[in-house]
């Protein structure tokens, strides 16, 4: 697969199989991810790959705690609420999710199993935890930094015929992902990627979400029309 292809075809994946990814695998998916950017090679991130055990803690953990009313906990600044065209852009996707899966706007019980999916890391069979240097933590640049890293996480598995998902909720409760996974003092939690093979039956990994135009999206100054 050739990144033009990778990059087109890429989608969030949110449906696996119980198919075991070998750590072979997740060291050829990392390597290519390490060549990313960073400003002036900094290289803020680290990794921490969950499966088996390990990782059914931390569902179990995350599932408890927000079943039983426990107020997330993340371990960078929280965003604000997303408004304007921020905000139909995620009630956009969430509408072709819900359509997808046949989840009617009045199911109250399949809308709260639909995110618990999210706080189970949807399942996946592989959980990789994204932190950095708490030494960075008000360098914004390292997030930046950071997250270029995790979209060549996300291409480099795709490539593969690995499906993912960048999961903010995953890490929601960052302290039971810290404890199980034994993290370092000096490193933050930023997110989490869930990672498998796509289950092919899921309906809802169909969905690909729509992206804008260029012209909505650069502008260009100096060209020759």
């Amino acid at each position: 697969m050739n990144l033009d292809q990778a990059m087109q075809e890429r989608r969030s994946i949110r449906g696996f199989t119980d198919q075991p990814v070998s750590r072979e695998v997740l060291q050829e998916i990392i390597a290519l991810a390490n060549r990313a950017p960073s400003s002036m090679n900094t290289q803020p991130w680290h990794l921490h790959v969950l499966t088996g055990a390990p990782l059914e803690k931390v569902r179990d953990g995350n599932t408890q705690r927000m079943l039983g009313g426990v107020t997330p906990s993340r371990e960078i600044e929280d965003y604000a609420a997303y408004e304007g065209e921020h905000r139909k852009r995620q009630i956009e996707i969430a509408v072709q999710l819900f359509e997808a899966m046949g989840i009617e706007r009045h199911d109250a019980e399949r809308r709260q199993d639909w995110v618990m999916r999210g706080f189970r890391q949807f399942d996946a069979p592989v959980s990789i935890v994204v932190c950095f240097d708490r030494t960075l933590l008000n360098n914004t640049i390292a997030h930046f930094d950071t997250g270029a890293m995790t979209y060549g996480l996300v291409l480099a598995a795709w490539s593969r015929g690995l499906g993912a998902v960048i999961n903010g909720q995953g890490i929601m409760q960052s302290p039971v992902v810290r404890e199980v996974a034994n993290i370092p003092d000096d490193q933050v939690i930023l997110t989490c990627v869930a990672l498998g093979w796509p289950d092919d039956d899921f309906v809802a990994n169909s969905v690909i979400s729509r992206r804008r135009p260029v012209e909505n999206a650069a502008r260009f100054l100096g060209f020759d029309e």
